[in-house]
């Protein structure tokens, strides 16, 4: 028995230019035998201007649901979570506080058996992880600067793109189009001009001309357009055979997404904004995407994401997890790299070290454009508290 006795919740603000996020929400599990495990919640900009109320929220679920558990019990705790907290019916934000949950228990379960959590889902598949990153220019202090580079300016973005391979990307991901429009009361999905559909070919096209086949091009949007419009660029780039292009429209609608994955060329990936294997099996069954993109911070932590992975597998799609956020979801992310058969490629915050660095006490390994898996026990890294507290947000 490894009984859960306390919960810690450490909700931090990020140093500019908040790669990965403004505010980053931590959850420590402590069990009566000394053993720590450590979770996150990542759910994009879903608690902007509520993130002070996240920590009595954890606490209050952590007494209901958790305190005196056994933490080796993972797959009763993670159905225990997902049945009290949503009725069985899915809400991103709660998933993303069992994500946390779920994370920390597996990396004490790790801990308890000495060894990493890719071991107990089934082993090693491979030592490397390949990894992409978007393409930032980080001589400047806001990433608002870079997303307007994306949207006006396809030289710049070449020679951002061929420093990074020089680095040893071999996959680079950026957004050729705006991604939001409030300033005209618009809201999505939308339709595309011809300005925007010729900029994105031309940004892409630059990129391609600059890297050549040294590095895979990844179309990033935010399901801000219509599926008409999605179908029209994609004809537009399929000649610079892009990786992919991501959630090309709403994710909700799974038969759209389907429509778009059949008219085009391009592999479809989507799922950053999905949660629970329930969702999952929805966009499989309509032949929607070809890369699926869970979050381990919101689709319901390690539990979740192997069983996507699986009906991924049986689906022949490959697994690329989405990262918006902090070390703790790059870690577990890597655990389950490691172990499914049918991984393509993980999304890393530039090299997953600047800031990450700051808050956790050994640094991933990273060389020529790949993670390094080790055999640290459970989720390979820990958090380092005083840092933590030097980042917190005043409450």
């Amino acid at each position: 028995m490894s009984k859960i006795k306390n919960v810690r919740t450490f909700s931090i603000q990020t140093e500019p230019p908040h790669m990965g996020g403004k505010f980053w929400y931590f959850v420590k599990l402590e069990t009566e035998d000394g053993i720590e495990g450590w979770g996150e919640t990542a759910i994009l900009g879903s608690l902007t201007g509520l993130h002070r109320g996240y920590e009595e929220m954890v606490k209050n679920i952590f007494d209901a649901y958790l305190k005196g558990q056994d933490a080796l019990d993972r797959e009763y705790l993670y159905h225990k979570l997902y049945s009290g907290l949503t009725m069985q019916h899915p809400d991103y934000v709660m998933l993303g506080i069992i994500s946390a949950f779920d994370t920390a228990l597996w990396d004490i379960c790790g801990k308890h058996f000495k060894t990493p959590v890719y071991n107990l889902l089934g082993g090693k598949m491979r030592d490397r992880i390949r990894t992409y990153t978007y393409i930032y220019d980080r001589n400047d202090s806001s990433l608002a600067a870079t997303a307007r580079a994306w949207v006006s300016d396809p030289e710049r973005v070449a020679e951002l793109a061929v420093e990074l391979v020089d680095e040893g990307f071999t996959g680079l991901k950026f957004d050729p189009l705006i991604q939001a429009k409030n300033d005209r009361k618009i809201s999505k999905p939308w339709d595309l001009p011809q300005r925007e559909l010729a900029h994105a070919e031309r940004a892409v096209g630059a990129i391609r001309d600059a890297v050549g086949e040294r590095a895979d091009i990844l179309i990033g949007t935010h399901g801000q357009i219509t599926p008409a419009a999605a179908i029209r660029l994609a004809a537009r780039l399929e000649k610079y055979d892009p990786l992919w292009l991501e959630e090309p429209c709403p994710p909700e609608n799974y038969k759209e997404m389907g429509r778009i994955a059949r008219a085009t060329t391009i592999p479809i990936s989507t799922g950053e904004r999905l949660v629970t294997p329930y969702e999952f099996q929805m966009l499989f069954a309509e032949g929607a995407c070809a890369v699926a993109q869970p979050d381990l911070g919101s689709a319901g932590g390690i539990t979740a994401t192997k069983k996507i992975a699986t009906l991924a597998e049986a689906n022949y799609v490959l697994m690329a997890p989405h990262v918006w956020g902090g070390p703790v979801i790059t870690a577990a992310a890597i655990q389950i790299d490691a172990n499914i058969p049918n991984f393509l490629i993980q999304e890393s915050i530039g090299k997953s070290d600047e800031f990450f660095d700051e808050i956790i006490k050994e640094p991933f390994i990273w060389e020529k454009g790949e993670f390094v898996v080790t055999d640290r026990p459970g989720i390979g890294i820990e958090l380092d508290e005083n840092s933590l507290e030097k980042y917190r947000i005043k409450t």
